[in-house]
């Protein structure tokens, strides 16, 4: 098909969009003028308009179309990152508006019609002029959740998509371990109401936010406290806290992650060691992989937002090289290995960044255990060590410190204040006598009493250096409830027993997530265990009362008991070169 621009009629991309592209530094130069046709109406799939604005290089020939579609509008970042930068590189860009948002008709029912209007869209490409008939799909967060929508059937032109720090589960995103992820849920919202209707209106309720959070998170009801924090109710919000459950019906047909399983799209995978979209990443490309999908996978030492910050220059250039590769049979660009991820840590001697053959390469586990005091050890305690126990008050609950978060406090942190509560153990190795290097999936393996049977256990992994400077390196988080373990009472329902005891521990894996770090000789590893990290995660109340309704808090005494142990991927030098 014959591409004909219309340089008669392009306007300039918007001015804060031209603006923001003279900051960028670290990117190719430019290959192409840039066209823009702002406001065109697209027929989303019942029918209601969807706005969409068109990016095209001013240059005559056939070019690759992406399609970005976005529930936060049209504008910032999105103009700049996706529209302008790749049409400057030979894209088509169309950057769509989802049902009702940022202009478009409709009503909007996050999650439910993205599936639908994509293929809507792509059925109005096929009538544009300019549309070559090779697709590929780009975006980031929930702009990536889209493409797993479209992905459940993929349309026969869709030839290349690119995943950045992406969700295909939206449960998981709100309750990412059984527990509800309160901080980076109020701030998704913010973002989501907000964001597509204005710079000026997102910038005002992220504002109202901060001013009310401290109040929302030590106030009940959750389900009334928030309020005031939002500008008002919001339906899915008070959805997703009423439906804890994963099979509830209320979250029928929102995971989009089963298309991985079929997958055959060429797939590149984009994210962050501390994205909060990390887990659910390696989730897609273990699918993918699976599958025998073509995929890529890029973890660099990013947060969820700095990706698309900071880390720009390097995604950017990951994306151009796989769109590059398989919408325009150029694959000079792509690297020699499946796998690249950056290696955190001080020590390094080299470039950090590693070239891996796949993800998680082959380690050992090795096991530190916790004894009775507060030490890590390489060999199991030859006696049974004492257990060890804290009281978890939810009226005062264990703060949260940096980890994956959307706030700009979100990353390493030192924990030295976090560390000197009362209701947080520490057990910390020896100073290394030589370095230790893990990649991959970080775990504890406790046994855990309660006197209540309710009660959370939080878990994380820090590097402590020469100073006693203690960096939080990953974490998880496991609820645990009186149907845990082998001591397990009657009753699962969610009324309070104030008669039930523990008489015995559980023994719990709390899965930490994974990591690729480096300690080096002369630091320290330490785990950390405590009863919560909040406002990150909504305190456990300790009643079984349904989370938005909950107005009592009633304290644990979490015990840890021994053997507990601490199991670390460690890798061979060999397995951590670049490749």
């Amino acid at each position: 098909m014959t591409t004909a621009t219309h340089h008669a009629s392009a306007k300039k991309p918007p001015l804060l969009s031209r603006a923001m592209r003279r900051t960028f530094r670290g990117l190719p130069p430019k290959l192409h003028d840039v066209g823009y046709e702002p406001g065109l109406a697209v027929p989303g799939a019942d029918g209601s308009t969807l706005l969409t604005d068109h990016y095209f290089p001013l240059s005559e020939g056939d070019f690759p179309t992406l399609m970005v579609r976005s529930s936060y509008g049209r504008g910032f970042p999105w103009s700049p990152l996706y529209g302008v930068l790749f049409a400057e590189q030979g894209f088509h860009v169309v950057l769509q508006s989802c049902r009702g948002t940022g202009g478009s008709g409709g009503e909007p029912d996050l999650w439910r019609h993205e599936a639908a209007d994509g293929q809507a869209t792509v059925a109005w490409l096929r009538r544009q002029s300019w549309f070559s008939g090779a697709l590929g799909t780009i975006g980031a967060s929930y702009l990536g959740y889209v493409q797993w929508a479209l992905a459940q059937d993929p349309p026969p032109e869709l030839r290349a998509m690119v995943v950045h720090v992406g969700l295909h589960d939206m449960h998981g995103y709100f309750y990412p371990a059984g527990t509800f992820a309160l901080e980076n849920a109020l701030a998704s919202t913010a973002g989501l109401t907000h964001q597509h209707r204005g710079l000026p209106s997102f910038v005002r309720a992220v504002l109202r936010l901060q001013r009310h959070a401290r109040k929302i998170a030590r106030t009940l009801p959750l389900g009334e406290a928030y309020v005031p924090g939002l500008g008002g109710r919001v339906p899915f919000l008070d959805a997703a806290m009423a439906h804890p459950d994963p099979q509830d019906p209320h979250w029928a047909g929102v995971d989009m992650g089963p298309a991985a399983d079929r997958l055959t799209v060429p797939t590149s995978l984009v994210t962050g060691w501390m994205d909060v979209a990390l887990d659910q990443t390696l989730q897609q490309y273990a699918r993918l992989r699976r599958a025998g999908c073509d995929t890529a996978l890029l973890i660099g030492p990013w947060t969820h937002n700095s990706a698309l910050q900071e880390g720009w220059p390097d995604v950017f250039a990951e994306s151009l090289a796989w769109l590059r590769a398989h919408l325009c049979d150029d694959p000079s660009g792509l690297r020699g290995t499946r796998v690249r991820v950056h290696l955190g840590g001080r020590g390094i001697r080299h470039d950090p960044w590693r070239s891996l053959a796949d993800w998680p390469p082959v380690t050992t586990g090795h096991r530190w255990y916790l004894d009775g005091g507060d030490a890590l050890s390489t060999r199991a305690p030859e006696t049974a060590a004492p257990p060890l126990s804290f009281r978890y008050d939810p009226s005062d609950p264990t703060p949260s410190i940096g980890g994956p978060l959307l706030s700009p406090k979100a990353g390493h942190q030192d924990n030295a204040v976090l560390e000197a509560r009362d209701d947080v153990l520490t057990f910390t190795t020896a100073p290394l006598t030589e370095p230790v290097r893990i990649l991959g999936p970080v775990s504890a393996e406790l046994r855990v009493g309660t006197d209540t049977g309710r009660a959370d256990v939080f878990v994380r992994l820090c590097d402590v250096d020469d100073r006693g400077r203690s960096t939080n390196v990953c974490d998880g988080l496991r609820r645990l409830d009186p149907t845990d373990g082998p001591d397990a009472t009657a009753g699962s329902d969610v009324t309070d027993h104030a008669d039930t005891t523990r008489t015995a521990p559980a023994a719990v894996t709390v899965a930490m997530s994974s990591t690729a770090y480096h300690f080096p000789a002369g630091h320290r590893i330490r785990l950390q265990v405590s009863g919560g990290a909040h406002p990150r995660f909504a305190r456990n109340t300790g009643t079984g009362e349904p989370l938005p309704t909950a107005t009592r808090l009633r304290p644990a005494e979490v015990t840890l008991h021994h053997p507990s142990a601490l199991v670390l991927p460690v890798a061979e030098e060999e397995e951590a070169a670049d490749g």
